[in-house]
């Protein structure tokens, strides 16, 4: 039960940073789109890497020096791109939760992409599912199963938790300023994020 348990704080304590996979699933959680599949893909993808980490993954990633840099330097582009992305929905300040001023909504395929995107290129994820949850989990001998449980349990409580709870924000983004807000500081975390990459 003690690997359960340090499993679910340790995964807590790292996704509870605010990155760009957080600010993604708060704005479709806010817009009240795909909320399900975005936060289901999410916590399916943290499992999986939590997975592979414990599994001893961690050793043979940290060895190698290509495939960091590689996932470091796809990521950074990544994460550019779409900070650029946000800076100009903010000087366009256009958002806003009024059925007559929201754009058409974004199509599934496209939405869920775009998520697999944050997650898959975000080389921060591997840090922390791969390496650190992956070496934690080694002081915990025969009981990876109970530490594998608990990292999980923790990303997919926080994933749902994150996208079904913004809506308790949507009064305040009804107006287009908190929308400029949002996207002026996810901008912000994703190019900070991105320059720490390179």
């Amino acid at each position: 039960m003690s690997a359960l348990f340090a499993g679910f704080l340790l995964s807590l304590s790292l996704i509870l940073a605010i990155g760009s996979q957080n600010a993604f699933i708060l704005r479709q959680g806010l817009k009240a789109e795909h909320v399900f599949w975005v936060c289901l893909i999410c916590a399916i993808s943290d499992a999986t890497l939590i997975g592979i980490g414990v599994a001893g993954f961690s050793v043979v990633l940290s060895q190698s020096g290509f495939w960091l840099a590689t996932i470091r330097y796809a990521g950074a582009a990544f994460l550019f791109f779409y900070g650029l992305m946000n800076f100009i929905s903010a000087l366009k300040g256009q958002g806003s939760l009024n059925a007559s001023q929201i754009n058409t909504p974004s199509s599934l395929k496209k939405t869920l992409l775009i998520c697999l995107a944050f997650t898959w290129l975000n080389p921060h994820v591997y840090l922390d599912t791969l390496l650190l949850i992956g070496s934690v989990s080694t002081r915990y001998p025969g009981k990876g199963l109970n530490f594998f449980l608990g990292a999980s349990l923790a990303s997919l409580l926080f994933f749902f938790s994150l996208g079904y709870g913004a809506r308790l924000l949507q009064p305040l983004f009804k107006r287009a300023r908190a929308w400029q807000i949002l996207d002026i500081g996810t901008g912000m975390i994703m190019w900070s994020i991105a320059l720490s990459l390179i």
